[in-house]
Parts: structure tokens; C-alpha cells; sequence
């Protein structure tokens, strides 16, 4: 590598010249990974396996200053870059504010660092790099960005807070590919700023470094349930970690403590109080970075917090670089667990691990590089195409149930779709929709508000209240079609008993959902047991029962 392909000749530059003399007779430029200037000391060069400590040469203030001078103005993280670079100064200050330390770290865009995880990166899936500094977690940041922007051709937009990921100045260094970067002000002001990228600028994926507070775990959240494919970095070298941290535990799904009765307790032979996952993970996949050339990969996150909850080690997949290729040197084991925290109380969000989904960017990347990878590397199914696109185009529709949510929660309905990877799209258009989610308070109200605007009668599922677990199961009763189950049995009931309080309260007809004929049947039945007299009207399949106010 020589010293202009990646920028390191202007990083010597801002050095003092004795340092930067005795940094070129090392001969080891290409494996620097930092130099460190602490006032009154010998300074110091960090490499990949070494650090050498150049005792002849004391830093001096006039040494701080030249460096200070050399680039650009530090920000209020104490972080400056050098224009057109990747290159990282930050500054160490004392109580006055002045600076007494300074650590150069050496940024390089280089290609082919991700053949480890490449087919991971191109599945679509929300990814989470941990490790140490220094692994190559940024480096590899700013290669999916490139990978994903231009082999795969999706909208990708860098929320950059230090300018490490694209480098300093206006214009984002090469190494981005055509990635878009969106500069953030103050550190503080980065969640913002991620929310403020899926507003307005439309991406696919968001490519986020050192995710660290809160609010930016809940920024995550709300990127990944809007669709948006994610791809980040956070504090901490595995997945434990994590679970550990309490302001980062979001982004695997939160811990929270549940007391359990007694018999329950007794039933799974633990302690009254236990902890369980709170909700679904943000990131579908977690990759621990060991080392430079290996990487531990968590494939089912949700699973393998739920394991490690029980007492249970996971074992992840182990993949590791060799001068041949990448190998798989240990294959995932997950344990079947009967009682999953967050699955075990919201059965809708149990994932099938066997299920295939659907590949909405076929047409896309049918022509695109394949991936640099061994051929023993298991290809990751496609991306599930998004529930979440304001506009259903007719790419995501085929084969696809296109829903309009009536009074329903919108995002939770979206969360149940992605979660279930049910054949469902949302669309705000009712006069595309096939079907009508409606809340009960809503749809009791004005029910022939749907029909008036489709033109059309829809298959339409009510819903008693906005919460997600009564979403989930209209969800699996409207994708059921015309099948008759015992969930349809009771939800006739619940049609039934709303219907006759409508109709009680505003002396009107009132018609329930399309239903097959054994269902309708036991509707009339319904009805006429409780004195009111009904009819069937519409067409098959949306041929449904009126409740009319008049007495038996």
C-alpha cells in the first residue's frame, strides 16, 4: 500500500517532523494504527501487533501546537479530521481546556475487509458490529456502505458524527462509494439527525457508528420498525456485553424482571422472579469482531438472548480468513427453549427459522457481483420486502395482501407483518387495498365509510383495541382467508356482540366482516338468539351478515 492510496502522507504531514522521520525508518507504515502525542512524554506508535515507544523524542507544546494548527478546528467531541481523509485527531485538554494530548489514528478505506460477512451484509438484515477498538469495526462500517450502495444498488445514507466513516470537509471521501453522509453538528444531536435521514431523505439502509446512548437505542428501534434496512456499530466486545449495559439493552430487545405464580414457577422449575427479553430485538444479526481476520456470528439474536436468559452458553458461528478463503470453523447451535421470554407471552412474534422469504430485490440484483466469498459459506435467505414504504409499488404487491389499517396503529401492524414475515404490505390507498384492519370503536361508528371510499365491499378483521397482541392475531385470522378455525368461531361471537350493541345504541343496520357460509350461519344464530332479526347480503367471497334493529 503506498502512502497517497489511503491518505497517509497527509497525516505525516501534520506531525512533527522528528516523528514523522522516525515513523518512515520503521518501514511498517502499512500496519500504523495510531500515533500518540502526550505532552512531557516519549511519543508513541501503535501497529496491528506492536507499539513502540520512540524515547528520544519528547513531546513538547510547541510539538502540540504545530499538529492543532495543521488541521481542522476540534468539535465539541474533541475529535478533528484532516480534508479529504479518513485520518482521526482527537485531543486530550487539561481543566483549562488547553490541549496536552493528542492520538492520530490512521483511517484507511480498504476493500475486501467484509468477505467475512458479505453475504450477511446482503441479505438485508439489520446488522450490529461489536469489538475492541481497533479491531477494524469503522473500516468495515464504511465498506458496507460502499458494497450496499454500489453492487447492490440501494439508497444509502452514513449518519457520520465524528467524520470518520467519510472522512473530513464538505466532500465525503471515495471510500463511501455512492453512499450519501449527513453531518451531525454535536455528538448529542445524533439520534436526531438518524430520524431526521429516514424523514426526509428516503433510504434503504442507514449506516450509523457508535451507537452509545439511549436515545440513539431508541432512534435504532424506531429506524428498524420503520423498514429501514440498519447497520451499525456499539460499545462492547459480545453480545453479553450488551445485555449488560442498561442503556444499550434495547437494541437485543431489553431485560426486564417478571414475576411468574406459583404454579407456573413450579411448571418450569425456576425462581419466582426471572428475567426475560422485553420485546423483539432492533438487530436481527449481532457479529462479534475477535480479531482482525475472525468473527463470531450471532444469526438469530432473539434465540440466543433468549438462551443466554435461561442459563444457557450460546455457541456462535465462528467464521475465520485464511490465505485460501473464508472458512466456517464452528457452525451455530441454538437450543429449542419451551419457554422463550418475549414468544412465550406474544406468540404472533414466534419466528420460523425454516421459513423462506420472500426476495423483492431479485430484479435488482440479478445482475449484480457475487459475493466475495468461500464457496463452504451458507448463502443468507433475501430481503423481506418492506412493509413500511408509504407508496405500495407493484414490485412488493405480487403475491402480497395489501392492507389498510382503519383507526389501526399503523407501526404496530407494520411490526406484526415483519415479525410474523406474513405475505402482507400496508398501503395507505384503500381502493388498492385487498383487505381493512378497523378498530372497533372506529368501525362501530362509521362502517360504511370503508365502502364508500373503496367503491367495493372488503374483507374486513376488527379489532377490539390498539394493542399489538390483538393486531398480531387479526393479522393471522385476515391472512387465513376463508378458512373456518375455532379462532374464526370466536371472533363471529365478538362480531356478534359488538354488532348488537351498535345496533342498540343507534338504532341502525349494522353489517359485520365477509364470511364463509358455516361462519354466517352461526351469525344468524347468533343474532336470532338474542332477538334481533339478520340477513346475508353481497357477493361470494364477500358475502356477509346485516344486523338489523328489528325484534324477533
Amino acid at each position: 500500500m503506498s502512502l497517497h492510496s489511503d491518505g497517509l502522507i497527509q497525516l505525516l504531514d501534520v506531525l512533527p517532523g522528528v516523528v514523522r522521520a522516525r515513523l518512515e525508518r520503521s518501514g511498517d507504515l502499512d500496519s500504523l494504527i495510531e500515533v500518540v502525542l502526550d505532552y512531557g512524554r516519549a511519543a508513541e506508535a501503535r501497529y496491528r501487533d506492536r507499539v513502540e515507544r520512540f524515547h528520544e523524542i519528547v513531546v513538547t507544546e510547541l510539538d502540540l501546537e504545530h499538529v492543532s494548527r495543521s488541521i481542522g478546528t476540534f468539535g465539541t467531541d474533541n475529535r478533528a479530521g484532516i480534508e479529504r481523509t479518513l485520518h482521526r485527531i482527537s485531543a486530550i485538554r487539561n481543566r483549562h481546556g488547553k490541549v496536552i494530548g493528542l492520538t492520530c489514528r490512521v483511517g484507511r478505506a480498504l476493500e475486501g475487509t467484509i468477505d467475512m460477512i458479505d453475504d450477511i451484509v446482503r441479505s438485508g438484515k439489520s446488522l450490529l458490529l461489536l469489538g475492541r477498538p481497533g479491531v477494524g469495526k469503522t473500516t468495515k462500517l464504511r465498506e458496507v456502505a460502499r458494497v450496499l450502495a454500489d453492487e447492490v444498488g440501494m439508497r444509502v445514507v452514513i449518519v457520520d458524527t465524528s467524520n470518520e466513516i467519510a472522512g473530513d470537509g464538505d466532500v465525503p471521501h471515495p471510500g463511501i462509494g455512492y453512499s450519501r453522509r449527513m453531518q451531525v453538528r454535536e455528538s448529542a444531536d445524533q439520534h436526531n439527525v438518524m430520524i431526521e435521514a429516514v424523514e426526509n431523505h428516503m433510504p434503504e439502509v442507514i449506516v450509523i457508528d457508535e451507537i452509545g446512548t439511549e436515545m440513539e437505542a431508541a432512534a435504532s428501534r424506531t429506524i428498524a420498525e420503520r423498514g429501514v434496512q440498519l447497520v451499525g456499530t456499539a460499545h462492547g466486545q459480545t453480545l453479553e456485553n450488551l445485555m449488560l449495559n442498561p442503556t444499550l439493552a434495547d437494541l437485543i430487545g431489553g431485560i426486564q424482571a417478571v414475576t411468574l405464580s406459583d404454579m407456573e414457577a413450579q411448571r418450569r422449575g425456576t425462581q419466582k422472579t426471572v428475567l426475560e427479553r422485553k420485546a423483539p430485538p432492533t438487530f436481527d444479526v449481532v457479529i462479534e469482531l475477535l480479531d482482525y481476520d475472525r468473527c463470531a456470528v450471532h444469526h438469530n439474536v432473539q434465540k440466543t438472548v433468549d438462551m443466554i436468559l435461561r442459563g444457557i452458553a450460546p455457541r456462535p458461528e465462528i467464521r475465520l480468513r485464511t490465505g485460501t478463503g473464508v472458512e466456517i470453523v464452528q457452525d451455530e447451535e441454538t437450543a429449542e427453549l419451551n419457554h422463550p421470554g418475549f414468544n412465550e407471552r406474544f406468540p404472533s412474534l414466534a419466528r420460523n427459522g425454516q421459513q423462506r422469504e420472500p426476495n423483492a430485490r431479485e430484479g435488482r440484483q440479478g445482475n449484480q457481483t457475487p459475493p466475495r466469498t468461500s464457496p463452504t459459506l451458507p448463502v443468507a435467505p433475501p430481503k423481506l420486502p418492506s412493509s413500511q414504504e408509504t407508496e405500495v409499488t407493484d414490485e412488493n404487491q405480487n403475491g402480497y395482501v395489501r392492507i389498510f389499517p382503519y383507526g389501526i396503529a399503523r407501526s404496530r401492524l407494520e411490526r406484526a407483518i415483519r415479525e410474523k414475515k406474513a405475505p402482507a404490505v400496508v398501503t395507505g390507498d384503500v381502493s388498492q387495498a385487498d383487505a381493512v384492519m378497523a378498530i372497533r370503536s372506529t368501525y362501530q361508528s362509521r362502517p360504511k365509510k370503508i365502502r364508500d371510499i373503496a367503491g367495493r365491499p372488503l374483507p374486513t378483521v376488527v379489532v377490539k383495541s390498539n394493542s399489538f397482541n390483538q393486531i398480531a392475531m387479526a393479522l393471522d385470522d385476515l391472512l387465513r382467508g376463508t378458512s373456518e378455525t375455532p379462532d374464526m368461531h370466536a371472533r363471529a361471537a365478538e362480531e356478534i356482540e359488538m354488532a348488537v350493541e351498535a345496533v342498540s345504541q343507534t338504532g341502525k343496520a349494522f353489517e359485520l366482516s365477509p364470511a364463509p357460509a358455516p361462519i354466517r350461519k352461526i351469525q344468524h344464530q347468533m343474532a336470532e338468539a338474542r332477538k334481533l332479526a339478520s340477513e346475508s347480503v353481497g357477493e361470494e367471497p364477500n358475502r356477509r351478515i346485516r344486523v338489523l334493529p328489528v325484534r324477533l
